[in-house]
């Protein structure tokens, strides 16, 4: 394959439903020539339910379907696949070059506030694994880190009930069970979370900073490409197509809320894995 045709090949982009999007619209606003696949496992959601040996297998098979289209890079944009499997995706995968949404949001943070105060908030199974908080410790040991699960705010995503009184009150109270006094950081630990930055930001204490790990993961992308000198060429915007493994309908109706613009069912194309 010539290094033309190599670099035009799309970034692979999956996740166990339609939050990943928001890592998608990410890579798309940071890479706008590049090309890009998403998959999102609909059929098997939420992966953090599932054991961890189940949530490696289910994540492998989507990777490789992914790898069947033909793709130059692969991001894994779900904190549970990235916290259980991206070590064997690695393995299974390689030489093809694997990025997680855990690491580039939990580095942000400690650059942004080296032995700071960092709140993760996330989803039960985020929590219950702990990756963040390994990998902001492993980076920074003198870092205190709070985790706190905050199930209402997918579904505020996921309604499109980004602003107003509801979300502010929902926000407030999760942070105050946190005990969200004297932040340094607060961390966007799910992906459906950066629809609702703004009201984060509006509710949070002045001075804390939002760290969004769809935003910093889109900046590893670029940094990863340029490395492979894996950049598309040419100044025409790149594609974006979208696999489900289930309900294609849903899946255009929620997904436009996080891609900002409407969808329709015959923009998704359902696949097997």
């Amino acid at each position: 394959m010539s290094k033309q045709s190599h670099n035009d090949l799309p970034i692979g982009v999956f996740d166990s439903g339609v939050g990943g999007l928001t890592v998608l619209k990410a890579i798309r606003e940071e890479l706008p020539n590049e090309n890009l696949v998403y998959l999102g496992d609909t059929a098997r959601l939420p992966y953090g339910t599932k054991t961890p040996a189940s949530i490696e297998r289910y994540a492998t098979q989507a990777a490789a379907k992914l790898q069947e289209q033909g793709i130059k890079l692969l991001v894994v944009a779900c904190n549970t696949a990235s916290a259980v499997a991206l070590d064997a995706l690695r393995t299974a995968l390689a030489p093809l070059v694997v990025i997680g949404v855990v690491e580039p949001g939990a580095t942000a943070a400690v650059d942004a506030r080296p032995g700071g105060e960092h709140l993760v908030l996330a989803t039960e199974a985020t929590v219950r694994l702990g990756a963040y908080k390994t990998a902001i410790l492993a980076q920074d040991p003198e870092a205190t880190v709070r985790e706190q699960a905050c199930e209402m705010l997918v579904s505020l995503a996921e309604e499109g009930w980004s602003d107003g009184h509801i979300a502010q009150a929902i926000v407030r109270r999760y942070l105050d069970e946190a005990d969200g006094a004297a932040l340094d950081t607060i961390i966007l630990g799910c992906t459906h979370f950066p629809l609702l930055k703004g009201v984060i930001q509006e509710v949070a204490d002045d001075g804390v900073t939002i760290v969004d790990s769809a935003s910093t993961t889109a900046d590893v992308v670029r940094a990863a490409l340029e490395a492979q000198d894996a950049i598309r060429g040419g100044d025409a915007p790149g594609y974006s197509r979208l696999l489900a493994t289930d309900g294609a309908t849903r899946f255009a109706r929620v997904g436009g809320q996080f891609l900002g613009h409407d969808l329709s069912y015959s923009d998704v194309e359902v696949v097997d894995l």
